[in-house]
């Protein structure tokens, strides 16, 4: 089974780049986020047209929103709701062999690391709080579970381009690593993209648009993750960042980030 997320940044606007990665990464599953798109708006049929007949979505308009692209048929689909809010973050579905994957588009938590001093980064604190206390209250380590999505933090040292440097930078702080690291402890989660490829490499998913020249300056960070529960630990054979695909003409600012599992 072989699963891929990214942040597209407008499913309608770059539905030819998903149509390219499907083809490339050939996953059984692409989970997308940040598809700036209602649901009756979303273009279902140039998925379907490829093979990728069985689609969830969780869209509004101009902004979040996440979908789950499949070959695979998927049951019992859920989108659920965090913090008091109805803004499309989240999308999960059970597919073959009882394995649920959960889709997630964390807050990016604006500019100021202050809590009293922004809103959104209090809003992606006590957003990542409630998915830890869920799945805490609701699932089990024995489950087959996947997580993945654009979760907004890169926790480790290797995962951004200058830790020092990034310290007080929103998506590296010591609360926010802090925060993401007792979410993965909840369940044990297992970072398969750590599993395949160990720090101290270097690994990026994401490079800003301001850089002039992303690839040469190279100040990326990993901020697209897909962790899965121990009973699938012994199947993961592989991990991936198709780093090029941030050179494609009009391109999303994330990659996409695949994992592979070996389960038959």
């Amino acid at each position: 089974m072989r699963i891929t997320t990214w942040n597209i940044n407008s499913v309608r606007l770059r539905k030819e780049l998903a149509l390219e990665v499907l083809k490339q990464l050939k996953p059984d599953v692409l989970c997308l986020q940040e598809t700036k798109c209602p649901d009756a708006l979303f273009p279902f049929q140039a998925f379907r047209d490829i093979g990728y007949k069985y689609i969830a979505v969780n869209g509004m308009k101009g902004y979040n929103g996440v979908a789950l692209v499949s070959r695979i048929p998927f049951e019992s689909e859920s989108a659920l709701n965090w913090v008091k809010r109805t803004d499309s973050r989240h999308i999960s579905a059970i597919f073959p062999g009882d394995i649920e994957i959960h889709n997630f588009y964390v807050p990016a938590g604006g500019d100021e690391p202050d809590v009293k001093k922004n809103d959104k980064f209090a809003h992606k604190l006590d957003f990542i709080n409630e998915v830890k206390h869920w799945f805490s209250a609701n699932r089990k380590k024995s489950d087959r579970l996947v997580l993945v999505g654009d979760l907004n933090i890169a926790p480790l040292e290797s995962d951004v381009w200058s830790h020092k440097q990034l310290l007080k930078v929103v998506s590296h702080t010591p609360v926010e690593v802090l925060n993401i690291t007792q979410l993965q402890e909840e369940l044990d989660w297992i970072d398969t993209t750590r599993h395949v490829h160990p720090e101290p490499e270097k690994l990026f998913s994401w490079w800003s648009y301001r850089a002039r020249d992303w690839s040469t300056s190279d100040r990326g960070r990993r901020l697209d993750h897909i962790w899965v529960t121990s009973p699938l630990k012994p199947f993961i054979t592989n991990s991936s960042i198709l780093r090029e695909a941030r050179g494609w003409e009009k391109p999303s600012d994330h990659v996409p980030v695949t994992t592979e599992l070996q389960l038959h």
